[in-house]
């Protein structure tokens, strides 16, 4: 079972009909034992990076998620989810983030259209479980103004160029960021997460 979670932001149904599509058993869920038993976990998020977590520690979701992942399940951040998962953020300057990753979220430079709406080729700088048969340059759904910027390269999986080099995939051992939003990008957003679920079934 996967469980959504439910910290009341973002478009929680779009992506639980994408991997229910998938033939997934999903819930979409703000209850902290049932994120702790979930065979795996998506935090999904459209807002502000301060409001979220102070939304996951009043419900006690935030060491939920944590057990979750401490127990090597898998973990897929979507895009306001992805800066969640690092350590602190330029929009929530006093607020911690979950601090699963290191590395801090930034503000998209002002030479850019914010916010960053559209699609945008994504190219990826390495082979990965999520990447699998999905071909360079395909175009994928962003809508943000913020992005994370990991302390460490290798975590980079995927980047999308908008004057800036945003990193639109990272991962570090059983923890997954996507900043664009598969569940709205058509087949090869379907293909990432057809990809995800089969990651953490082998």
């Amino acid at each position: 079972m996967i469980a959504i979670v439910d910290y009341e932001i973002g478009n929680l149904y779009s992506i639980s009909k994408a991997l229910a599509r998938l033939g997934e058993e999903v819930v979409i869920t703000n209850q902290a034992q049932v994120i702790r038993e979930a065979e795996a976990v998506v935090l999904p998020g459209v807002g502000s990076f301060g409001k979220a977590m102070e939304n996951l520690e009043k419900k006690e979701i935030k060491e939920a998620i944590r057990e979750n992942q401490e127990d090597g399940k898998s973990l897929l951040g979507i895009c306001l989810g992805l800066q969640l998962l690092f350590e602190k953020s330029q929009e929530a300057p006093r607020k911690k983030g979950l601090s699963l990753l290191p590395g801090e979220v930034m503000k998209l430079p002002p030479t850019n259209k914010i916010p960053h709406i559209g699609w945008n080729r994504v190219y990826f700088k390495k082979d990965s479980p999520l990447t699998q048969d999905i071909p360079q340059g395909r175009f994928f759904y962003f809508a943000h103004s913020f992005y994370a910027l990991p302390e460490e390269s290798s975590m980079v999986v995927g980047i999308c160029n908008y004057n800036v080099v945003i990193p639109a995939l990272v991962n570090q051992d059983n923890i997954w960021g996507l900043q664009f939003h598969p569940e709205k990008s058509s087949v090869w957003g379907m293909k990432i997460l057809e990809n995800w679920v089969r990651s953490w079934k082998k």
